[in-house]
C-alpha cells in the first residue's frame, strides 16, 4: 500500500478510537485532550498526532516539492513466526497488531515493502517521535562535527558557560552523546517528583507548578551531580536537551532550522516536520519532534546508507561507524545496567541503541509509548513504527517488536539474494 488512503491496521491495534476524542463544538468534557492528560491513555492516541494543537511548535521545513521516491518493492511483506517475551508464539503481523501500532513503514533496499496506517492516520499525518528525536539530534551533532563546528571531546561549558554552576561542569559533549554524565537525573516516568517530570513541567509538557523553572534551559542549570562523568550509562533525557543547547550555541542556529538544513532537506523529506518548544521558544530536543512515517523511514534509510542520501553525505559515515563499533568501555558501561536484560549484547552510543542483528549491529531509535526505527544495514531493511502504548514503557511490547523486526529483516535479506 503506497497511497494516503492505505487500509487501516486491524482492530486490535485501533482499540482506542482517536476520532472519539476532541469531537464536538466544543468537545465534550470527557473527550478533551489537555496539557494535563495528553500523555495518558486514551488521550495519547489523539495527542501524538496533534502536538502543535497542544504545545507551541516550530516548523522544520522540508524542501519545497521535495521527497525522495519510495518505489514499491517486488517482494511482499513477510509474516514469519516469532517467540514473544512471555513464551507464546505469534506472527509478525500479530505482534504489530497487538502493540497499538499507529503507522508502519517497511523499506528493503530503499523500496517500500509495506505502508499501513491505524485509525485516523494517513501518509500525511505527523506523529510524535518522542525519544527517536534524540537520534535526529545526534545526527545534527554529527553533521556539525563533520563541519568542524562541534568538538565531541570539548567541554560542555565551552559552549554553554551557564552550565559551570551545574552538574554538567566538567562533562564533555561525548558524555552527553552517550548518556554517561554524572548528573543527578531520574528518568522514572511513574514518579511524579522525578527529575524527568519536573523537567517536563519546566519545558511546558505538563502544567507548571509553583517553583518550577520557566523553560528547559533554566531547568538544566539547576541539576546537580551524583557521580563521575564518563562512567556508567544511565538514561537521562536531560543530557540530550543539553546537547541540543550545545549544538545551537556551536552553530548560532536554533534546532528547528538545524534539523531542516542539515537533515530534513538533505534526506529528501517530503513533508515539514515540527518540534515542540518551551515558554522561552527553546526546542525540546529530547523528544519533541513530530514527522510522518514515510519521512521517518527516509531518515532510517540514510542511516543504513552510511549517512548518505540523494548522492550527498548528510552525516559523516564515521559518525555512524563509530556507533556500530564504539570505543572500548561503551559496551561494558551498558552491560552493567538493567538494559542488558531487554537488549542483550547491545550498547548505547551517540543517541542510538545498538543491538546484534542479521549480519551485524543494528541501529535502533526508540521512544516511549512505542516509537521505533529499526535500521539494519546488513539486511538493507528499515522498519519505522509509530505507536500509542498505554504505558510509557512496556518491556514485553519492546522485545516482541524488536524480535518481529529482526525476523522481517532476515526474511527480506534472504528474499533479496
Amino acid at each position: 500500500m503506497t497511497d494516503e488512503s492505505a487500509a487501516p491496521l486491524t482492530a486490535a491495534a485501533t482499540r482506542d478510537d482517536a476520532a472519539e476524542l476532541m469531537a464536538g463544538f466544543p468537545p465534550a468534557e470527557g473527550s478533551r485532550v489537555t496539557l494535563a492528560n495528553w500523555q495518558d491513555p486514551p488521550f495519547n492516541r489523539w495527542a501524538f498526532r496533534h502536538m502543535r494543537e497542544i504545545i507551541p511548535s516550530q516548523v522544520i521545513p522540508a524542501a519545497p516539492g521535495s521527497g525522495t521516491a519510495l518505489p514499491a518493492a517486488d517482494v511482499p511483506l513477510p509474516d514469519p513466526q516469532v517467540w514473544r517475551l512471555d513464551g507464546s508464539a505469534a506472527t509478525v503481523s500479530e505482534v504489530f497488531d497487538g502493540t497499538y501500532t499507529d503507522a508502519l513503514v517497511v523499506l528493503h533496499g530503499g523500496r517500500l515493502v509495506a505502508e499501513e496506517y491505524g485509525d485516523g492516520m494517513t501518509a500525511a499525518t505527523p506523529h510524535l517521535l518522542m525519544s527517536v528525536s534524540k537520534s535526529v539530534v545526534s545526527c545534527v551533532a554529527g553533521a556539525l562535527a563533520g563541519q568542524g563546528q562541534l568538538d565531541p571531546a570539548g567541554q560542555v561549558t565551552d559552549y554553554v558557560p551557564e552550565a559551570a554552576s551545574s552538574g554538567y561542569a566538567g562533562a564533555t559533549v561525548r558524555d552527553l552523546l552517550d548518556m554517561r554524565t554524572g548528573v543527578a537525573f531520574r528518568e522514572t516516568y511513574t514518579a511524579p517528583d522525578a527529575e524527568v517530570r519536573v523537567m517536563e513541567r519546566s519545558m511546558g509538557w505538563r502544567p507548571a507548578e509553583p517553583g518550577d523553572p520557566a523553560g528547559a534551559y533554566p531547568y538544566l542549570v539547576t541539576l546537580g551531580r551524583e557521580g563521575p562523568h564518563g562512567g556508567a550509562f544511565t538514561y537521562r533525557s536531560a543530557d540530550t536537551d543539553m546537547l541540543g543547547w550545545v549544538c545551537e550555541r556551536a552553530s548560532g542556529t536554533r534546532m528547528a532550522d538545524l534539523i531542516s538544513a542539515l537533515i530534513w532537506r538533505p534526506i529528501g523529506a517530503e513533508r515539514d516536520a515540527e518540534i515542540t518548544c518551551d515558554p522561552l521558544g527553546s526546542a525540546i530536543h529530547d523528544g519533541g519532534v513530530s514527522a510522518t512515517a514515510r519521512d521517518l523511514a527516509r531518515f532510517g534509510q540514510m542511516l543504513i546508507d552510511d549517512g548518505a542520501a540523494g548522492g550527498h553525505q548528510v552525516v559523516p559515515a564515521a559518525w555512524l561507524d563509530d556507533a556500530r563499533a564504539p570505543a572500548p568501555g561503551v559496551r561494558e558501561a551498558f552491560a552493567a545496567t538493567d538494559n542488558e536484560l531487554a537488549l542483550p549484547g547491545g550498547w548505547y552510543r551517540s543517541k542510538f541503541w545498538v543491538i546484534p542483528g542479521y549480519g551485524g549491529p543494528v541501529l535502533v531509535c526508540l521512544g516511549i509509548h512505542g516509537q521505533l526505527i529499526y535500521a539494519d544495514r546488513a539486511a538493507r531493511t528499515v522498519v519505522a513504527k509509530f505507536s500509542s502504548w498505554p504505558d510509557p514503557q512496556d518491556t514485553g511490547y519492546l522485545v516482541d517488536t524488536l524480535r518481529a523486526c529482526a525476523a522481517l529483516a532476515a526474511q527480506l535479506a534472504g528474499a533479496g539474494r
